[in-house]
C-alpha cells in the first residue's frame, strides 16, 4: 500500500468494495444481516476503519461458511444483532459516536463553566 492510499482511504475504499461484491452473492436474508452488522458496527468510535474492516472479513466469512453449510443467518448470528455486534465490540455498553459526542459537549460546557 502506497502513501497516498493510506492517506486517503482508498485502500480501505476498495476493500469495502470487495465486502459488498461477495455479501452480494449471499441469500437475501443473509444480505439484510450483513447490512444490519455494518451499520451496528461503523457506528462504534472503538473502533477506526482500519481496526474494523478485518472484523467485517471474518463477520463475512462466517456468513459465507454458514451460507455453505445450509444455516439460516437467524441460527448463525441469532435474533439481536445489535447484541451480536456488541459483543463484537468488546463489550455491551461500547460508545457510539453520539455518545462520544455527548461526552465532548459536556466537557466543553464544564470547561467553560470552570468546573
Amino acid at each position: 500500500m502506497n502513501f497516498w492510499d493510506k492517506v486517503t482511504g482508498n485502500d480501505m475504499r476498495r476493500e469495502v468494495k470487495t465486502f459488498e461484491a461477495r455479501a452480494e452473492k449471499l441469500p437475501a436474508d443473509y444480505q439484510a444481516a450483513w447490512k444490519e452488522v455494518q451499520a451496528n458496527l461503523w457506528s462504534r468510535t472503538d473502533f477506526t476503519g482500519r481496526y474494523l474492516l478485518p472484523i467485517l472479513d471474518r463477520v463475512l466469512g462466517l456468513l459465507e461458511e454458514s451460507v455453505a453449510d445450509g444455516q439460516s443467518a437467524r441460527e448463525v448470528l441469532g435474533d439481536d444483532i445489535a447484541g451480536f455486534c456488541s459483543a463484537l465490540a468488546g463489550e455491551e455498553g461500547a460508545k457510539s459516536y453520539r455518545d462520544k459526542w455527548r461526552e465532548q459537549l459536556n466537557n466543553t460546557i464544564a470547561r467553560k463553566l470552570g468546573k
